[in-house]
């Protein structure tokens, strides 16, 4: 008897601890409380709904839905030979709320979309026109090592990334190359690597570097020198 009652409690711990952590898990990505919320830059031309300042439902036309200007191609003049055109809930206010956003991008024959990586959303790639070698790093392995997963992708093939995973493209045909890129965020973030390690405000101390590069000092100020200008690095940019 005494058996049977400790197995019925036991029983009712594990299903109010189920219980509980099916609660935490729900209650911790509450879904939108309304069809849309459009957002507004200016609190007193919107209404404060599901934690966003929206603009009115009742302002909302067709128009808020709809944007222009994917076709265009980016300009690939600077040093990286490439160019991303943001498509977010800052440039494209219709996404607030939505979880989604898009981006093109364009590449030089020979550019490159440097290694980062997107800290709140995954990246589909798919490739309109050309042939990328792109790919994506694991965190660290157990052994020690990160894994490159990469691959040569022409037109119509479409690569994933994974949240929150360093990741690049490279254009290695002899023509230019276009890629559109989807995210399961309004607002995926950016870390360049480059910008990020040589580039931040204030700079990393050389001495961090040099030490966690296993390199010397006066290869860090190199590399440091060669960093491209914050007007150029900034189109690169996903808020």
């Amino acid at each position: 008897m005494e058996k049977s009652v400790r197995g019925i409690m036991v029983l009712i711990c594990m299903a109010f601890a189920m219980s509980l952590a099916f609660y935490v898990v729900h209650g911790a990505d509450p879904g939108p409380l309304q069809d849309f919320c459009v957002g507004v830059t200016d609190p007193s031309l919107g209404v404060f709904v599901n934690g966003f300042f929206c603009k009115n439902p009742k302002d909302v036309t067709p128009n808020d839905f709809l944007y222009k200007g994917f076709n265009t191609v980016g300009d690939t003049n600077n040093p990286l030979g490439a160019k991303v055109v943001q498509v977010n809930s800052t440039t494209f206010p219709a996404l607030n709320t939505l979880g989604v956003a898009m981006g093109r991008v364009d590449y030089a024959p020979g550019g490159v979309n440097p290694p980062h990586l997107h800290p709140r959303a995954s990246e589909m790639l798919a490739v309109i026109e050309g042939t990328l070698y792109a790919g994506f790093v694991s965190s660290n392995l157990q052994s020690g090592v990160n894994r490159l997963y990469a691959k040569v992708l022409n037109k119509g093939d479409i690569f994933v990334f994974p949240q929150g995973l360093i990741h690049f493209q490279l254009n290695i045909g002899s023509t230019p190359a276009v890629a559109n890129v989807a995210f399961g965020s309004q607002t995926p973030g950016l870390i360049t690597v480059a910008n990020a390690v040589f580039g931040s405000m204030p700079p990393i101390s050389d001495d961090v570097l040099a030490k966690g590069f296993q390199v010397d000092e006066k290869v860090i100020e190199a590399l440091r020198s060669q960093f491209w200008s914050d007007g150029e690095s900034h189109q690169y940019s996903w808020i």
